[in-house]
């Protein structure tokens, strides 16, 4: 299988056929599944185990989908979520998002729009799932367990922090990544005027270490006005 074996996925969802055919699916790709008919079932599950990504249903029995979402949330729960909603809640599905889902999806969808949707959020919020802790990024390898860079003969020392913002752009290529999106991901904080600056320092820092020219950017580049940007 690839990189999303073995991820451990809840499906909230209250609609037998539906929560039925999810779990088939997901599990013949590989996923490890557990059900939850209702938001009441849910929290007791989230309470007592830990998951890779969360399946919320918006409209659930006893407790909402978004009721859940804002509780997990308040409650510091980093597991991403994608959050189904029925055709026409576009107020709703804002408030998924406003509320922490990592994406939404509409019913009725397809399956396999489902699991790209699925996999592209495992992507984004776990790069190890993505690339893994050895991989190439540009013309260096990067072992992340180690700490190292390696370009031809020359080694290269790199921080925890410097190595998940690799990994991070690394796992998402070519995509412009917002400030806010790095931000959250690597430092799992919100962004604030300080953490702009300390993300500044520390990719200016990982471009003195990796760039052949500092002054001229190739590998982690600067979209100006929205980010940054690792093209392969």
């Amino acid at each position: 299988m690839a990189s999303e074996e073995n991820a451990h996925i809840l499906v909230v969802e209250d609609e037998q056929r539906i929560r039925t055919a999810l779990i088939d699916f997901l599990e013949f790709h590989g996923f490890t599944v557990t059900p939850a008919v209702d938001g009441l079932e849910a929290e007791r599950i989230v309470s007592e185990g830990k998951f890779d990504l969360i399946l919320l249903d918006l409209m659930l029995p006893k407790i909402s989908g978004e009721q859940l979402c804002s509780i997990w949330r308040q409650n510091a729960l980093q597991t991403p979520i994608i959050m189904v909603t029925a055709k026409g809640q576009e107020k709703e599905r804002i408030k998924g998002l406003d509320l922490g889902a990592d994406d939404y999806i509409t019913k009725p969808f397809s399956l396999e729009e489902m699991l790209a949707r699925i996999r592209a959020v495992l992507r984004r919020t776990d790069p190890a799932r993505a690339v893994g802790q050895t991989f190439r990024f540009a013309d260096l390898d990067i072992d992340i367990g180690a700490l190292k860079a390696r370009r031809k003969d020359k080694k290269i020392e790199i921080t925890k922090r410097e190595a998940a913002i690799i990994q991070y752009f690394a796992a998402n290529p070519n995509r412009v990544i917002s400030r806010e999106e790095l931000y959250k991901e690597v430092w799992h904080d919100t962004l604030t005027d300080l953490g702009t600056r300390t993300m500044d320092m520390h990719i200016a820092k990982l471009r003195s270490k990796i760039e052949p020219d500092t002054a001229d950017p190739t590998i982690i580049k600067t979209v100006r006005g929205a980010g940054y940007k690792y093209e392969v």
